[in-house]
């Protein structure tokens, strides 16, 4: 694989988790945008990644296979992409699995504290919303992620807000009222299993965190990638995190995070809001990589 011309979107959701256009949808997006390639990078599951790919065939766009782990330092929510694993690897699928566990963990405990605030919201409620009336045990078996956006679509068609960042900010986001952080993951064993799963790995949209030590951290820790370019990034954030890619010789990314429409609300921003010139991609895939140091 060597793409010479044309741009990439290197986030991207879609309904394997809280996305709302199914994989193959995306990369049909990503054509009418005039992409060259496009990553799946749902949360804690690779599910999307095998309709992507052929619809991609089908197109003539490269479709990257990804993913986004959730993991947790120093209290705060931390996302690292990875790129290029091997998705046939049982340990690593095992170890996603358990992530969408504790996803479901933290799901309920969240329904909780919302119940507690007098707000009824129902796990069936925000399966629905997820994925209409799919019961959990096919959910799990398709290996789909369910998460904050899904709990935050039911506020909103009950009523309890008007949109999906309000439902964030008065409940979700941290520090909200029903905002929970159960233990769970951190981001340097997330490192390791994106390596172990023979992948590369990247901290997702750092100047959402407010932790620039803690990102120079994860970084000396040895991720190979920064996300610089971001929908929620301005122009500081990319510039600092552009220095901070070349400072530590790491592969520089960007994407759009685009999950889909929600209320006519898009949810971080449109596919191709943010891309990086497709030659990234050879940096990205380790066996590239590795037929360049040889060489």
């Amino acid at each position: 694989m060597a793409l010479n011309n044309g741009l990439a979107d290197l986030h991207t959701h879609t309904t394997a988790s809280d996305g709302m256009q199914s994989p193959a949808e995306n990369v049909r997006l990503a054509k009418e945008a005039g992409l060259a390639a496009i990553a799946i990078t749902d949360h804690d599951t690779v599910a999307g990644v095998a309709e992507a790919m052929l619809e991609g065939k089908r197109l003539g766009i490269t479709v990257v296979p990804g993913v986004e782990v959730s993991t947790v330092a120093s209290g705060t929510d931390i996302h690292i992409l990875g790129y290029y694993t091997n998705n046939e690897d049982e340990k690593w699928l095992s170890r996603l699995s358990s992530l969408r566990g504790l996803r479901g963990q933290r799901n309920e405990m969240i329904l909780n504290k919302l119940n507690e605030l007098g707000i009824a919201v129902t796990m069936e409620e925000v399966i629905a919303a997820a994925h209409g009336n799919s019961n959990m045990e096919s959910l799990q078996a398709a290996a789909v992620s369910i998460g904050r956006p899904h709990i935050a679509a039911v506020l909103v068609n009950k009523g309890i807000v008007s949109n999906m960042k309000e439902a964030f900010d008065l409940y979700l986001k941290t520090g909200a009222a029903a905002y929970v952080n159960p233990p769970r993951l951190n981001p340097f064993e997330a490192v390791d299993w994106i390596r172990e799963a023979g992948g590369t790995s990247v901290i997702a949209h750092p100047g959402l965190y407010g932790n620039d030590s803690l990102v120079e951290e994860i970084i000396r820790y040895g991720i190979q990638g920064i996300e610089v370019f971001h929908s929620d990034h301005n122009p500081e954030d990319e510039s600092r995190y552009a220095q901070l890619a070349a400072k530590y010789q790491l592969i520089a990314t960007g994407g759009s995070d685009f999950h889909g429409s929600r209320q006519g609300v898009i949810f971080h921003g449109e596919i191709g809001n943010r891309t990086v010139d497709a030659k990234v991609l050879q940096q990205l895939e380790p066996a590239l990589r590795k037929e360049r140091s040889e060489s």
